[in-house]
């Protein structure tokens, strides 16, 4: 029976893989194990932001061939105090089986899409189906099942976009900050459609015009360091053990933790169980208000709004978990309602 492992290490530097090494040489992390890294990289989030590349290449020079298949998902912005960190996630079989149901992880690597296929409904059929091939690999028949669905996906860049337009293939946009957007929103959209919670008919014209179609357990985050998907499915499966279980919570808006603090309720962390990661989108909302009060992001000219949002939501998080090594990832379109976001927290039960 298949158990997960998860490990948190704190990292000095987008390229600094001496925490993963030690934890390797320590025989405390199997490299041909492994199934995915997700990481926060201390870049700007947007689409000049290098460290996330910086970091896959880091990694894939350290790890070699053992990287063969592994879906590795770099976001970058660790604005306010939020502290750089990679996730390593393991696949072991267990011997002695037991704590079913538990933590379960499936990941997928989709097909490479050309330029004039992103925010487009290519995109969120390539990532449905993708989304269900790691659903199967992971064992989880039921969406109901599935906690949380982090996506790395592409973006425009001026020469991706060239490219396309020599080819007489119009673009979605040629703005490559907006396309982040609808990478982001287009893969959430197809994650939504995968778990049932939208319709193709309902999804496919909602793509970053209709903010009340989203998914509650989709989380995007889009990247020049690639043109394809890589998807990694958690949630909690009868076939699997170990101590890990995941659960998930929608905040409304960014300032909303009481779903978070209820989703710690049910985990019986600081009980019975220890918060190994917490995970989350962050979002400015359209509206520029949040409950009736005015505020700025959408407006300021020198950062993005997505970096204010995550310092923001960081700092909300990072006060009812007691730390700042958690994974907020900026730009939430149809990821969670306008203004909120889907926030994912695998913990590790502990004798009572």
């Amino acid at each position: 029976m298949p158990r997960a492992r998860l490990h948190l290490i704190r990292t000095s530097a987008p390229d600094d893989v001496s925490g993963l090494m030690a934890h390797i040489d320590a025989g405390e992390i199997d490299p041909s194990k492994l199934v995915a890294i997700l990481g926060k990289t201390e870049g700007n989030g947007c689409v000049n932001d290098f460290t996330r590349a910086f970091s896959v290449q880091a990694l894939t020079a350290a790890l070699g061939a053992e990287t063969q298949g592994v879906a590795m998902v770099m976001s970058g912005g660790t604005e306010g105090g939020l502290c750089p960190h990679i996730l390593t996630f393991e696949v072991l079989e267990d011997d002695t089986p037991l704590d079913a149901p538990a933590l379960a992880i499936g990941s997928v690597i989709t097909r490479d899409l050309k330029p004039e296929e992103i925010g487009t409904v290519s995109q969120i059929e390539i990532v449905a189906e993708g989304v269900a091939q790691a659903m199967a690999k992971a064992g989880i028949p039921d969406p109901a099942d599935v906690h949380f669905v982090q996506i790395k996906c592409p973006l425009l860049t001026a020469a991706r976009v060239a490219e396309a337009a020599a080819r007489d293939a119009a673009t979605v946009t040629t703005d490559t900050l907006k396309s982040m957007g609808f990478s982001r929103g287009a893969s959430a959209l197809g994650v939504a459609v995968a778990l049932g919670e939208a319709s193709p008919d309902d999804a496919i014209p909602a793509i970053c015009t209709d903010p009340s179609v989203w998914s509650s357990r989709a989380s995007t985050s889009a990247g020049i360091e690639l043109m394809g998907h890589e998807i990694i499915v958690m949630g909690m499966s009868e076939t699997w053990s170990g101590p890990l279980v995941i659960d998930h919570a929608v905040m409304s808006d960014q300032i909303d933790i009481a779903p978070v603090i209820d989703a710690m309720t049910r985990l019986n962390i600081g009980v019975s169980a220890t918060l190994k990661a917490l995970l989350a989108k962050a979002e400015p909302g359209t509206t520029g208000t949040i409950r009736g009060n005015r505020h700025i992001m959408l407006d300021d000219s020198d950062i993005a709004a997505t970096r204010h949002a995550r310092a923001f939501v960081g700092g909300a998080l990072a006060g009812i978990a007691g730390r700042t090594d958690i994974y907020v990832s900026g730009g939430a379109e149809h990821q969670g309602p306008d203004g909120g976001g889907p926030v994912a927290l695998i913990a590790e039960r502990t004798d009572p």
